[in-house]
This record gives structure tokens, C-alpha cells and sequence, in this order.
């Protein structure tokens, strides 16, 4: 199982937000080009990043220091955030970002998602942030009443990398990661799913691992990395016990 540093970025900062509000933000560094290359130090594989600005304005915002980011880590990267043509997603693969994700779109223009999976086979990865088990989109800003798996499940076989599923009421807030939410998607889909949100201690990750034969390839940590709950080289060597 992958264990993958989170970098939200916020006005050229990272960033992290309580529960997707962006009236609760905490900045931990305003040089994110820095932090990227603390956690591939530290051994992260892959980052993900996180366009917070670009996920509310509907285009990408802080494009110029993802650029960098991904110039300077030399690590495969994921971003989201904002990414609502195809002209961005070329975009970003040409300068090197591993994996596009998508999370509004999928939701809101289908037509859109088909074509850049169909375009980029093996680059586009299903962001689902969800609340209470129903869709949010919009940056968390609206909530639908289509579920996490009825939307996964209807892009089963159009060539998705992965499933990132985020529980929105637990991001940030280290009160620990819906297994059981993350568990029932993951065996629903036959696609890859990488946890997200609210992972506060060593004990969240221990709790998915058993779950990686069900479907569960990763998971992502942010707060508790930027908090110091959790080590990132402590992790990286738990997961690879499996």
C-alpha cells in the first residue's frame, strides 16, 4: 500500500482546510516547492496535489508552482482541482504530472471524463468527495444526492487509474479514516481506491492494510503529516509489512 503526502495549495501556499471549508485554513509553508521536497526526502513515491483555488474557480490557479513542484521532485504526481477541458488535462501530462483527477466533472459533464479517459488511457483518476456517503462537488461547496459507489460504478471500464475517495466530514480533522465507508466502495468497484481524509495516527493506516486484497492501493495523509501524528518514514515502513 502507497502512502502519499498531500500538498493543498491556496494563493502559492500550502495549505490545509478543516472539513473543505475554506474559512478554516492553516498555511504551513508558504514555499510548497519546499515541502514537496522535504516529503520526497523523507521517502515519499508520489505527492498528490490539490488546486483548492482552481477547484472553486472551475480553472487551474496555482499552475505555475505545480509546475515547478513537479520540475523539482522528480516523483510521480497526481493533481486536482479545476480541471474541467481537455486542454488542461494535456496540459499538465506535457509537463509531467502522472495522473490527472477529476472529480466535478465526473459528476457534472460525463462527456468530458469519457473522452480524457479515452484520450489519456491509464492518467485519469475519479476524485469522489463525499459526505455521508453522497457526491460534493463544486470544492466541497455542493452536495448531490448520487452516491460515492453509483459513481464510481458507472465509470467501471473506461480505462480509470484509481478511486480516490474522501470523506469530506473527516478531512482535516484527524478523527480517522472511514474504513468501513472506504471498504464498502473499494469491494463495490472493480477499480483501485486510495483512502483519503481524516487519517490521524499510524493506527488509521494498520486499520487498511488487511483491506488492500478488497481493492484498497493506497492511502493519502495530510494534516497528521504537517502535525507531526504521523511520520512519514514511520508509515512508509508499516505499509510495506504487507
Amino acid at each position: 500500500m502507497v502512502i502519499i503526502p498531500a500538498i493543498d495549495l491556496k494563493e502559492g501556499k500550502c495549505v490545509r482546510l478543516l472539513q473543505g471549508d475554506f474559512e478554516r485554513v492553516t498555511v504551513y509553508s508558504d514555499r510548497p516547492g519546499e515541502m514537496a521536497c522535504l516529503w520526497r526526502d523523507k521517502g515519499a513515491q508520489r505527492l498528490h496535489l490539490v488546486d483548492l483555488d482552481g477547484s472553486v474557480a472551475g480553472a487551474p490557479k496555482n499552475e505555475e508552482i505545480i509546475r515547478q513542484i513537479v520540475e523539482e521532485v522528480c516523483l510521480p504526481v497526481e493533481i486536482g482541482g479545476g480541471i474541467r477541458d481537455l486542454s488542461t488535462v494535456k496540459r499538465y501530462l506535457d509537463m509531467g504530472v502522472q495522473w490527472v483527477i477529476l472529480g466535478t466533472a465526473a459528476l457534472k459533464d460525463r462527456m468530458f471524463v469519457y473522452k480524457a479517459c479515452d484520450s489519456f488511457p491509464g492518467h485519469i483518476i475519479l476524485g469522489i468527495d463525499a459526505v455521508k456517503g453522497n457526491v460534493a462537488v463544486e470544492g466541497w461547496t455542493e452536495q448531490s444526492a448520487m452516491t460515492a459507489l453509483e459513481l464510481a460504478k458507472s465509470y467501471e471500464n473506461r480505462g480509470i487509474a484509481a478511486v480516490i475517495y474522501t470523506d469530506i466530514s473527516r478531512d482535516g480533522m484527524q478523527t480517522g479514516v472511514n474504513v468501513e465507508g472506504t471498504r464498502s466502495l473499494a469491494e463495490g468497484i472493480d477499480i483501485p481506491v486510495i483512502a483519503s481524509g481524516g487519517v490521524a495516527t499510524l493506527e488509521d493506516i494498520k486499520q487498511l492494510l488487511p483491506l488492500e486484497e478488497a481493492g484498497i492501493a493506497g492511502v493519502i495523509v495530510g494534516k497528521a503529516l504537517y502535525s507531526g501524528a504521523i511520520l512519514l518514514e514511520e508509515a512508509i515502513s508499516l505499509a510495506k509489512q504487507t
